[in-house]
């Protein structure tokens, strides 16, 4: 009897046991926000499209959002992002700003701001928000609990896309109206420096990790440009070489989308009308190293947190090192999935440890 006891005891200790590993073991899911082009809903209809990035980036679920149009049409998405403390994920659309809690999925408020929404980033620590118009004169900062504005900046053209370093001292500012990439305290909430000019207006952008380095695209170039964020000064401007420009579908300018790998030894760079991404050396003299093509054009590129999975906007999973195509995104039907907004959230239960930025910003310190 003793003994049947004990191999009980050890039996359900071991149970017990299984039982917390599972629960703590760490879980990696690609977050989808749709309609992530424009609004699309040919590409992934509306919604949170979540992603098991462990088990070969296959579909999990569909969270339900909201971000409607006047006329009850699924408003374009125009920004994701996360906040570990508060264990919520934001959608940003043309008119509103959500907020939804990653354990219960349920949307926590929505609110819509006077001029619009476009591309925001959030604050290291969880807590603060710059979200800009859209495309109006103006940066809000937006308290991530309440919602609710702390200050207003003013005096830009076309607010845009939006980046917080890594270190959480400084804001980093794209206003398609003008030729600078704006570097803002975000601490008083003040322009510290503009960098530039560039050769054209600014669009899609990533810093590196030790944020003294700015990749930018601009509008008219099918390459990036390269500013130094502690002098201001513009360094380097690079050409794709051996594709030529062409007219795309969308955004406009010829390169929209660029991205560091997360240990900056590269630079991904998006070619719309080729349906191409180039790779590039991760600092100068910037070399070319290849093409890789995509099923569509794409408008956005990031990576996965350990580097290992590379995401453009046309859905496709890339292998970085061998530079091959793993998956396709697909959704419930097997419908083929694309977005602009994407960002890779590891959990430890219903609770979210670590995220990605919806930009390829570098992670190298």
């Amino acid at each position: 009897m003793k003994t049947m006891r004990c191999i009980l005891l050890l039996m359900l200790s071991l149970l017990l046991g299984f039982s917390s590993d599972a629960q703590n073991k760490t879980k990696r899911y690609l977050y989808v926000a749709a309609p992530g082009i424009r609004d699309y809903l040919g590409y992934g209809g509306h919604g949170i499209l979540v992603f098991d990035i462990n088990n070969k980036h296959r579909f999990v679920k569909r969270i339900k959002t909201q971000g409607f149009h006047p006329n009850g049409k699924p408003s374009n998405v125009k920004g994701i992002a996360v906040s570990i403390p508060l264990n919520s994920i934001y959608i940003s659309t043309l008119e509103s700003l959500q907020r939804i809690d990653l354990s219960s999925e349920k949307v926590i408020w929505e609110i819509p701001f006077a001029g619009g929404c476009d591309r925001m980033s959030i604050s290291p620590d969880g807590r603060t928000m710059y979200l800009p118009s859209l495309e109006k004169d103006f940066w809000n900062v937006v308290n991530c609990e309440t919602g609710a504005i702390i200050q207003t900046l003013k005096g830009f053209k076309r607010a845009h896309n939006t980046l917080y370093g890594l270190s959480g001292k400084y804001v980093y500012l794209a206003d398609i109206g003008n030729p600078w990439l704006y570097q803002v305290d975000a601490q008083n909430h003040t322009l510290v420096q503009k960098i530039g000019p560039f050769r054209n207006f600014v669009r899609p952008f990533t810093v590196n990790g030790k944020e003294n380095m700015g990749l930018v695209t601009v509008d008219s170039l099918l390459g990036f440009e390269v500013g130094d964020l502690k002098t201001g000064k513009k360094l380097a401007s690079i050409v794709v070489e051996g594709w030529n420009k062409g007219p795309v579908r969308r955004h406009g300018n010829p390169s929209h989308g660029i991205a560091y790998s997360p240990d900056e030894k590269e630079i991904w760079l998006c070619d719309g009308f080729n349906m191409r991404l180039h790779v590039f050396q991760g600092k100068a003299p910037y070399q070319q190293l290849t093409s890789i093509p995509l099923k569509d054009m794409p408008g956005w590129i990031s990576f996965s947190l350990d580097g290992k999975y590379a995401y453009p906007s046309s859905g496709e999973v890339i292998d970085p090192m061998t530079r091959k195509v793993l998956y396709h995104l697909e959704d419930e039907q097997h419908n083929y999935v694309s977005s602009e907004k994407l960002v890779e959230i590891e959990f430890q239960g219903t609770k979210a440890i670590r995220a990605s930025d919806q930009f390829g910003n570098g992670k190298a310190h």
